[in-house]
């Protein structure tokens, strides 16, 4: 029970696009997964969709179904990591449209260094935070990071650093390290399956089903333009892939590696594709007593 839709997902990690389009041809057993599977297949064949092509599609993803209460989750979460630390000077890694840091503010005016690679998304965060002091870099976490000079009270990312392949994530963590007094990771706690597994297709399969089912009217775009691009590309050879997930275990011991101290994990909220925990870490600068630019 239930292979329709593995049996595709098995059939794409081949490399056989037709022959997942006969899977779930064959019968429903997930029909939201199915259905949208089918439509994007449908697409002369191509996996190769890159997520962030469609900011609208990202935009309506995380302002509906479950990252409404998640979100809500996260800024109160920040909010008390602003307080505790009393940050003056805040680095967001990956801010995307600012939706997590509008929502943690709440009316705090810390200097603020946002880094986004999509320049749609970082545009509406910069305008959502126009009563704050922002420095924005249109570029990736890499670039940012090798070229940075200043020092942050917080570093934050939410939900953004699954989407470096490991090692370039240790990269950067490292890289990071000596710019900030705290860091803040807000991710999944997502279940170590072996890759291609029986397990791990069918976690795929059912999570992916349960979150289509909490969009409605934008349910296609969402899928076609974020969740469909962000399930293959774990899959599909030569696909464009844009998550690295791993369980939070694994996360606290990466940044341990990293050279972080009293590195934490909290529980944060619960979700469809698996539960979103907070992890908190010191790195080695001083607090900063200003803010400076980057200098690049």
């Amino acid at each position: 029970m239930g292979e329709n839709e593995t049996a595709a997902l098995r059939a794409l990690m081949a490399g056989d696009v037709p022959g997942a389009q006969d899977e779930l041809a064959s019968g429903v057993t997930r029909p939201l997964l199915n259905a949208a599977l089918r439509t994007y297949l449908a697409k002369d064949g191509d996996v190769d969709g890159e997520v962030y092509d469609r900011p609208a599609a990202f935009t309506a993803f995380i302002r509906g179904g479950g990252n409404v209460g998640l979100y809500e989750a996260v800024g109160t979460a920040l909010a008390g990591q602003y307080s505790r630390h009393e940050v003056a000077t805040l680095l967001d890694i990956g801010c995307g449209d600012g939706r997590a840091l509008v929502a943690a503010l709440r009316g705090r005016t810390p200097s603020v260094t946002l880094v986004e690679p999509s320049s749609a998304l970082l545009d509406s965060a910069v305008a959502a935070l126009e009563e704050v002091p922002v420095t924005a870099h249109n570029t990736d976490a890499a670039t940012f990071v090798e070229h940075v000079t200043d020092r942050f009270d917080l570093a934050e990312s939410t939900f953004a650093l699954h989407a470096l392949p490991h090692e370039e994530r240790s990269a950067v963590l490292t890289g990071l390290r000596g710019h900030v007094s705290r860091l803040v990771l807000a991710e999944f706690d997502v279940p170590d399956h072996p890759v291609g597994s029986a397990e791990h297709l069918t976690f795929l399969a059912d999570t992916y089903e349960q979150g289509l089912a909490e969009y409605d009217s934008d349910r296609d775009l969402v899928a076609q333009g974020f969740l469909l691009p962000v399930l293959t590309g774990q899959l599909a050879p030569g696909a464009h892939r844009s998550t690295w997930e791993q369980p939070a275990t694994a996360w606290a011991e990466q940044l341990t590696k990293c050279g972080y101290h009293e590195v934490m994990i909290e529980p944060l909220h619960e979700y469809w594709c698996a539960p979103a925990f907070l992890l908190t870490a010191r790195g080695d600068a001083a607090k900063s007593v200003h803010h400076a630019e980057p200098g690049y």
